[in-house]
C-alpha cells in the first residue's frame, strides 16, 4: 500500500494513549518522581519540566526504534503479513472494548532506580515506561505500529511514531507546565474513562478493517475530500 496514514490520526492516538485509565492516573505519580532531580521537598518548576522532556525523549526512541523493528518485518512480509497485520488491529480493538481476554491486561513495569536523580535517570524512566507495554496502551501503540511500518519505509514509520510519541507527550509536558491546574482537574479527567475506551477500542477496529481490505486510501480520500489537506506523510 503506497497510500498516506493520516497524521492527525496518529497524534490523536497519541492522546486517547495519554488519557487510558492506566495512563492519566499515574501521571502525578511520574511527576512526583521526575520532579525529584537533585533537590530534598517539593522540587522546583524548571526542574520538573526538563525532567518530564527527558522523560519524554526515553519513550519516543522506544516507541521510534519499534517503529523500524516493524517496518523491516512489514516489508519483506508482503500481502499476507497486511491481513495478519489487519486481524491482530482488529482484536486488539475488540479486546479494549470487551476484555476478551483477561490475561492480556497484564503488564511489565520497569523500575528505575534513582529516576528522579539526574536527567540522565528521567531519560532511562522514559525508556523504561515506554517498554512497559501497559494494558491500556498496548493495544493502540500496536495498531499504530502496524499502520505506521505496513509499506516498510523505516523513515516514514519512525516519522509517524515520532508523531504518536508527541500526542502522548505534549500531554505530559502540558501536566508539568500547569501542574495544579492538572491535579484538579484529574478527577474530571477519570469520568471520561470509559467513554475513552469505547471510542479506542472503535477506531482499532475500523482501522484493523481497513488494513485488511487494503483499502486505506479510502479514508485519506475522506480527509482530503472535506479538507483535510496537508495532514499527510
Amino acid at each position: 500500500m503506497t497510500e498516506s496514514l493520516s497524521v492527525v490520526m496518529v497524534f490523536a492516538a497519541g492522546l486517547l494513549s495519554f488519557l487510558s485509565p492506566c495512563v492519566l492516573p499515574l501521571i502525578p505519580s511520574y511527576l512526583g518522581i521526575l520532579g525529584g532531580i537533585g533537590v530534598k521537598g517539593a522540587p522546583g518548576r524548571n526542574r520538573l519540566i526538563r525532567g518530564t522532556a527527558f522523560f519524554v525523549l526515553g519513550f519516543s526512541a522506544v516507541f521510534i526504534a519499534m517503529s523500524i523493528a516493524v517496518s523491516r518485518i512489514m516489508f519483506f512480509g508482503g500481502r499476507f503479513i497486511q491481513i495478519a497485520a489487519g486481524i491482530i488491529v482488529i482484536f486488539m480493538g475488540l479486546q479494549i472494548l470487551f476484555n476478551i481476554f483477561g490475561f492480556l491486561n497484564y503488564e511489565k513495569r520497569f523500575q528505575v532506580s534513582g529516576a528522579g536523580r539526574s536527567f540522565g535517570g528521567c531519560f532511562l524512566a522514559g525508556m523504561a515506561f515506554g517498554a512497559g507495554w501497559t494494558p491500556c496502551i498496548g493495544p493502540v501503540l500496536t495498531g499504530v505500529l502496524i499502520l505506521a511500518s505496513r509499506d516498510g519505509r523505516l523513515a516514514k514509520a519512525a516519522a509517524y511514531l515520532a508523531v504518536y510519541s508527541l500526542g502522548l507527550g505534549l500531554p505530559f509536558m502540558l501536566a508539568s507546565v500547569f501542574l495544579q491546574f492538572f491535579l484538579a482537574k484529574l478527577s474530571s479527567f477519570s469520568k471520561a474513562f470509559g467513554l475513552i475506551k469505547k471510542v479506542s477500542g472503535a477506531l482499532l477496529v475500523a482501522l484493523g478493517f481497513l488494513i485488511l481490505s487494503g483499502s486505506f486510501n479510502w479514508l485519506n480520500g475522506f480527509f482530503q475530500r472535506r479538507g483535510f489537506t496537508g495532514v499527510y506523510l
